[in-house]
């Protein structure tokens, strides 16, 4: 059973993993490197935990505490009870959701390691905005991408930013960093798969008419909302594909173009 802790001073050293989540920079560096993430209100926390994820810690405004009883009977971490505004104080921004928690990462997976057994997946470049790469996450794991490759300049998608927005399903598909980029494409290339680059270059072909014979196993790549796929991953694709438009939309925004793209990659699999 977690110990329940009732703390009045916003410079508590036990709430330091809370401190300054606004600081996009400072969270940056300091999640990955000291191995933790936040997860933000009860579905995510629940999410986290379902994953088998383990937490460090919860902060949490009086009225949650009711509702994550049953989480705070289960785990031996502690519980931090705040009122709200020493949470905003601390944390930087109003805490909406009222429950936070701070989660242990998991050792990173290697990109082989999810390719046996898998038919669909996304390879995501130069994502940088966090909304945008929970957005991408919360469709693949909607319709059905057994996996998520990342290019290392991607946003880190444990970010409380990204987590939130994918609404936790950021938990629900693995994923692994393909480094180096983009030569590590082979290794897909190497296991089955068909790289199909999404972009809507006029070159490319209009995505329901790409041969079916290249998405018996195929991964789809998807770049930046401005930029688009790099030169190098256009060059490293198999086939480029494009999303029919109308009224001179020349494109998508990148989540939508995604949830577009698996939508249609799992109606042609089927």
């Amino acid at each position: 059973m977690a110990e329940l802790i009732t703390i009045e001073d916003p410079n508590d050293p036990r709430l330091a993993d809370y401190v300054g989540l606004t600081d996009v920079e400072l969270r940056r560096r300091r999640e990955p490197l000291e191995g933790l993430f936040i997860a933000e209100g009860e579905k995510v926390i629940r999410r986290a935990r379902a994953a088998g994820y383990r937490m460090r810690s919860m902060l949490l405004s009086a009225k949650w505490i009711d509702v994550m009883r049953d989480v705070i009977d289960e785990v031996p971490a502690p519980v931090y009870a705040v009122a709200p505004e020493l949470a905003e104080q601390v944390t930087g921004y109003h805490v909406h959701r009222g429950a936070l928690a701070s989660m242990q990462r998991k050792p990173p997976r290697q990109a082989e390691d999810l390719l046996a057994g898998a038919r669909r997946i996304a390879v995501l470049e130069g994502i940088v905005d966090h909304a945008n790469l929970g957005a991408v996450y919360r469709s693949a794991a909607a319709l059905g991408m057994d996996a998520v490759l990342l290019s290392p300049d991607c946003a880190d998608p444990l970010y409380r930013r990204a987590v939130k927005v994918s609404m936790g399903t950021v938990f629900s598909v693995p994923y692994a960093v393909l480094d180096p980029w983009p030569r590590a494409l082979e290794t897909l290339r190497d296991a089955g798969f068909s790289l199909l680059a999404l972009t809507p270059h006029p070159d490319a072909v209009p995505l329901p008419e790409v041969q079916p014979k290249l998405l018996e196993r195929c991964a789809v790549l998807l770049g930046s909302e401005g930029n688009g796929l790099s030169t190098e991953a256009l060059r490293a694709a198999d086939a480029w594909a494009r999303i029919p438009m109308h009224h001179d939309v020349d494109s998508l925004n990148i989540a939508a173009a995604a949830a577009v793209s698996f939508y249609a990659l799992a109606q042609r699999q089927a």
